[in-house]
């Protein structure tokens, strides 16, 4: 297979070659987990089954799941400790691991940085189904997407919750290695929409079964950044459900810029405000506490 599931299109054959993601052909994920600490209308109150694959089509040097996500990319994070293995490999050992747990969830099961398996996602799916299991999915990914990929998940995925991180080009140049990412995102949202629309529908116990939220996460020292990112999700459509997040704190020691650090009232401030003045009422702004809570540990299966 040469690879082209994402806009990287580094070709690689990764039945005998890594890509630009450190990842080979088959699927693995870091942990399988009941997580409760996604949007209200996708975890309830017995939460979501997650599924946390292992490696990712970003790199962005301020990862918050950077255990998983750079795995055996030493040259990207030198001073990451080793990655956890992966305790999932393959379709049939992902299936068996989601079937054990989604009766305990809301029948929920998010794919969590899938994008350079998304070649997994419909044999996974169609696996669940085989098994007589009809969960509602939701494609959690970073934004950076193919469009050609969006076209043949549309059957398989109920909820699109995709980042939209930059508005830089530059930004995402020095973060996250993608300085296509504002018009690759911005195309990608756009195809999501097409497929979901602006409304998110929820059944009587107030769970998501179709739509889209996107999220954002502000970064210290780059309001601009962030008020960008609003205008274009504006330009999409302000009916859309915008989740704001304030969880950003430092991964790893020696990064650039003020990524040191963890965001400030005043910007975290002048961006809620923006969202407000864009009339973008409909989704979630995280409390800036939230910085103090969200720390994953995968070298634990519940990694929450």
């Amino acid at each position: 297979m040469k690879c082209t599931l994402c806009p990287h299109n580094c070709a690689s054959n990764r039945a005998d070659s890594l890509g630009f993601c450190h990842a080979n052909a088959t699927p693995e994920a870091a942990t399988i987990c009941i997580h409760r600490g996604e949007e209200p209308p996708l975890c309830g109150e017995k939460g979501i089954c997650n599924v946390f694959f292992s490696h990712c089509n970003l790199q962005c040097i301020y990862c918050q799941n950077y255990q998983i996500s750079h795995y055996q990319n030493n040259q990207t994070h030198p001073t990451s400790p080793t990655s956890p293995t992966p305790r999932f490999v393959g379709v049939d050992a992902i299936v068996d691991e989601i079937a054990r747990l989604l009766p305990q969830t809301e029948n929920i099961v998010g794919f969590v940085t899938p994008t350079h398996y998304a070649d997994s996602i419909p044999p996974i799916v169609e696996g669940l189904h085989a098994l007589g299991l009809y969960p509602t999915t939701v494609y959690n990914c970073g934004g950076y997407e193919s469009i050609d990929t969006l076209h043949t998940l549309a059957p398989y995925i109920d909820i699109y919750l995709p980042d939209f991180k930059y508005s830089d080009s530059d930004l995402a140049r020095r973060y996250s290695h993608a300085p296509d990412y504002p018009t690759k995102a911005f195309a990608a949202l756009r195809e999501m929409y097409d497929q979901k629309g602006s409304a998110l529908p929820t059944d009587d116990k107030g769970l998501a079964y179709r739509g889209i939220i996107v999220r954002h996460l502000v970064l210290p020292g780059q309001v601009d950044n962030s008020l960008g990112v609003l205008d274009l999700l504006a330009d999409i459509s302000p009916n859309l459900h915008v989740s704001l997040m304030a969880q950003y704190y430092p991964p790893l020691p020696n990064l650039p810029d003020q990524l040191g650090r963890t965001l400030t009232d005043d910007e975290y401030r002048q961006v809620t405000d923006h969202l407000d003045a864009l009339g973008m009422y409909r989704g979630w702004v995280q409390q800036l506490d939230a910085q103090a809570n969200y720390r994953p540990d995968f070298t634990h299966q519940q990694a929450f």
